[in-house]
């Protein structure tokens, strides 16, 4: 790892465009990583991915000048260093929730002394041997948490100042479940743009980003206008599903042929 391109964007204030990996296939993250975004996302929450396809998506990505990161299944020390290791230059961490879990995941993202990542960065770098890349991963690695609860937004002030943490990333659909709302992205509620306001807020006060997942490109462009800089446009299925319900729509149109016929 020499230097992570979507850090020095974030740092310079740019809108940064994100992609969502469900589809564990390194053919399909091809083509997604050819598209333009800044960086791509590997859901290994609630996407079909695991750790092999994970890679497969990463050698897949390689020659594409996007960043690739990883949403964890879970706040636990395997997983987040298993998926540095694999070549993620960020980790976004679900239901981060206070100081203390935000220090975990610190600790569990970054090599001593900063934090108790064990060396064995086996696609990263080369494994076992002192590389470039453990003399910068502290310094290049994102380290992000997902702020989706009541708690979490009570005690964002004290998640931002754990030392390590890059920024936030707020997931809706859970948000909103939290808060006894429907779960759905691309939200209106006044309740919850005020939440975002505050997130946003105690970001920039901080120099740090704020990122949120979207389910379509205006929303995202919005959510920008926002504060938000990390902007998620919903995930390749998803995306996938949208192209093809249009192409069939459209073809039935043209041709006059209800769906039903």
């Amino acid at each position: 790892m020499s230097s992570n391109m979507l850090k020095k964007r974030l740092q310079a204030g740019k809108a940064c465009v994100n992609a969502w990996l469900a589809i564990p296939s390194g053919f399909s993250a091809e083509v997604m990583a050819q598209c333009g975004w800044d960086s791509v996302t590997v859901d290994m929450q609630h996407g079909v991915q695991d750790y092999h396809s994970m890679v497969a998506c990463f050698q897949a990505m390689d020659k594409h000048p996007i960043t690739p990161l990883v949403r964890v299944p879970w706040n636990e020390p395997g997983i987040v260093g298993k998926v540095l290791d694999g070549g993620a230059w960020g980790v976004i961490c679900p239901m981060v929730n206070n100081a203390a879990e935000a220090r975990a995941l610190a600790s569990y993202s970054l090599y001593p002394p900063k934090g108790k990542r064990s060396n064995g960065p086996i696609r990263a770098g080369a494994y076992g041997s002192a590389t470039p890349y453990q003399k910068t991963a502290n310094d290049e690695v994102l380290i992000i948490p997902m702020i989706e609860t009541q708690e979490a937004i009570d005690n964002i002030d004290a998640i931002l100042d754990v030392p390590g943490i890059s920024g936030i990333y707020v997931g809706p659909s859970d948000l909103g479940l939290s808060l006894g709302l429907e779960p759905r992205l691309d939200r209106e509620e006044p309740q919850v743009l005020k939440i975002y306001e505050k997130l946003t807020a105690a970001c920039k006060k901080r120099g740090q980003f704020a990122g949120i997942h979207n389910g379509t490109a205006s929303y995202a462009a919005r959510a920008f206008g926002m504060g938000f800089q990390l902007c998620t446009i919903a995930n390749d299925s998803g995306l996938m599903a949208l192209a093809s319900r249009a192409a069939v729509n459209g073809f039935r149109k043209e041709v006059g042929v209800d769906a039903d016929k």
